[in-house]
Parts: structure tokens; C-alpha cells; sequence
């Protein structure tokens, strides 16, 4: 993020221009969740680190490291917060454990619907990741969750086991 000093010259907000970058990248991240949920910056971090931390134990260690590649830095972070890749991926198969998976883990005071905020996560991945990542992202779920994918997705590659 960058500020602009009395004289009008641009300067760096953290001294860093590698953190000021994945700040605004994250904050741009936090923006669009929060517009297609309708909710708060606060909602929209709750969500995308509840839906990133679902679908990375949905991913095989290789598949979640290759995803966790291409976030932005401090996205990354959050992504790989409390990970134990020895006890992946789990054995969610269905749109039904997906959500289930999620609603126990967003706070209670959280407003967002949960399969709202699958998609908006998702939709947001989609936005900012490659679309050859995330065509190997969404052909290793099952066809149930691989359906809570923008439309583009939905139905594309085999279906996973």
C-alpha cells in the first residue's frame, strides 16, 4: 500500500515493497469475498480462511502445496496456518461434508451463509490464480464440491475420487 507524504511523493507504508504488494493484493481479495457476501472486511477473512483451509485438506499434499504456490504472500500465510500435511487430504466426498466441514469451523457470530461463502472464495481463486491451477484444483474434488465452483468449472475434467 502506498501513501503519499506532504510533498506528494509516493512512499511505501511498511518501508517493504513486497509487503506493501501482498497487502494490497490481499486487501483487493477481502474486497471482492466482502462485495459478493455483502458483508465486512471482518466476515470476508473469516471466510476465505475457513473455505482455504477446507479445500487445502481436501487437496493432496502435492495439489495443495501447487495451489499454496500462487497465493499472495500473506494469503499464503493464513493458507498454511496450523497445516499437518501427514494427515492428508481428508476424506470429504461430498457438497454436504464440505459445508458441514465449514459451518463448524466459521465463528457463530459470522453472518455469511456458508455455501455463499464457498463460492465467493472460489470465485475469487478463480479471479486471481491460473486457470490451469485451478482446473487441477477442481478436477481432484469430487463431482459434488467441484459443483460449488463458478459454472466455468463446475462440470469440466474427470471426476475425482
Amino acid at each position: 500500500m502506498l501513501a503519499f507524504n506532504p510533498e506528494g511523493v509516493i512512499m511505501s507504508l511498511t518501508g517493504l515493497e513486497v509487503f506493501d504488494e501482498t497487502l494490497h493484493k490481499t486487501n483487493t481479495w477481502l474486497k471482492e469475498i466482502g462485495e459478493m457476501l455483502g458483508s465486512d472486511r471482518h466476515e470476508a477473512y473469516q471466510a476465505l480462511r475457513v473455505v482455504l483451509h477446507c479445500l487445502r485438506d481436501r487437496l493432496t499434499t502435492d495439489e495443495a502445496a501447487h495451489l499454496g504456490e500462487q497465493l499472495p504472500m500473506l494469503i499464503r500465510g493464513i493458507y498454511y496456518e496450523a497445516w499437518r500435511p501427514a494427515r492428508k487430504p481428508e476424506k470429504i466426498r461430498s457438497r454436504d461434508e464440505f459445508l458441514a466441514w465449514i459451518d463448524t469451523r466459521l465463528p457463530n457470530t459470522a453472518l455469511v451463509n456458508r455455501e455463499d461463502a464457498v463460492r465467493a472464495v472460489f470465485k475469487t481463486l478463480e479471479n486471481h490464480v491460473s486457470a490451469g491451477e485451478i482446473g487441477h484444483v477442481v478436477q481432484s474434488l469430487p463431482k459434488e464440491i467441484r459443483a460449488l465452483w463458478p459454472v466455468t468449472w463446475a462440470s469440466s475434467g474427470p471426476v475425482a475420487k
